[in-house]
């Protein structure tokens, strides 16, 4: 019997305020449940602008606990559908101490645990995310809820192919990448690098971007094109580049089994051979 889940990412675009910027996502939260979504992921840093654009403290201000009020009133959204929640938000852990984060909420409100964005940019234009994020210290783990084993790594982690293998490893069968992308830079890689993770290590991805310009920047322009990927690299659903929209698609988890009994590329790793990966140094 097919194993199908509904899964879905939420692509939206900057209100001016971050008590917009949740309402907004608020009323997508609960059309996805209405449109039967299962597990929904939300874009990077989901509840304001992408901040990172500058270099300034005052912004240190909108980060909060995780779990926290906004992560509760998302998954409480997510809990009257049923629906497993993956929010990214900025993270205080202590006093001074800032983390891009990602919550998990089961369907039935439950906090699974977060994701710490492990690989942390400073790079133009506009990335400035070391002045504002310490490098996550939680590793890659791997959450089981209703629907199956969920798995998160955030933007600037896709680039790196050790983040997917491990998730592969740990067992994910989903995985979300919420991200803010801005066309030009990197735009060429955002299909490219993915899809190949999800053949490498044969799982479902769920790649979710921002939309538009944000203001007072304009260092670039967020393009969306949130989508599901498959176990082969093929595209299930894709989002616009413009518009604030779910995008969601219907994916049989099944299809991981078969795919790696076609191509057995956990059972042929050489983990042995691989000690320089760690040893050497540039």
């Amino acid at each position: 019997m097919a194993r199908i889940v509904r899964v879905g990412g939420i692509q939206c675009s900057y209100p001016g305020t971050v008590e917009g910027m949740v309402k907004k996502h608020e009323k997508l939260v609960e059309e996805a449940g209405e449109k039967g979504v299962q597990v929904l992921g939300l874009q990077e840093l989901f509840n304001g602008p992408y901040f990172c654009a500058e270099q300034e403290q005052k912004w240190y201000d909108i980060a909060e606990p995780v779990p926290g009020p906004t992560t509760d009133r998302i998954a409480e959204i997510g809990k009257q559908y049923d629906m497993v929640t993956v929010i990214p938000v900025y993270e205080e852990s202590m006093d001074g101490v800032y983390y891009n984060t990602t919550a998990i909420y089961d369907g039935d409100g439950t906090y699974l645990g977060k994701f710490r964005k492990i690989h942390i940019p400073h790079t133009k234009p506009g990335f400035w995310e070391k002045f504002y994020f310490k490098p996550g210290n939680l590793g890659y783990p791997v959450f089981q809820t209703k629907y199956g084993k969920v798995g998160v790594y955030t933007c600037y982690d896709r680039h790196f192919p050790e983040a997917a293998r491990l998730l592969g490893l740990a067992g994910a069968e989903i995985t979300f990448n919420p991200s803010a992308t801005v066309a030009g830079k990197s735009q060429y890689l955002w299909q490219l690098e993915q899809r190949a993770h999800c053949v490498a290590n044969q799982f479902f991805t769920v790649a979710i971007n921002r939309v538009g310009i944000e203001e007072p920047w304009k260092f670039g322009r967020f393009f969306g094109n949130t989508y599901v990927s498959d176990p082969k690299g093929q595209i299930v659903a894709e989002g616009s580049e413009d518009k604030d929209e779910i995008v969601y698609g219907d994916i049989d988890l099944d299809m991981i089994r078969d795919v790696r009994n076609d191509w057995q590329f956990f059972r042929d790793r050489r983990p042995e051979v691989y000690g320089d990966m760690c040893r050497l140094l540039p």
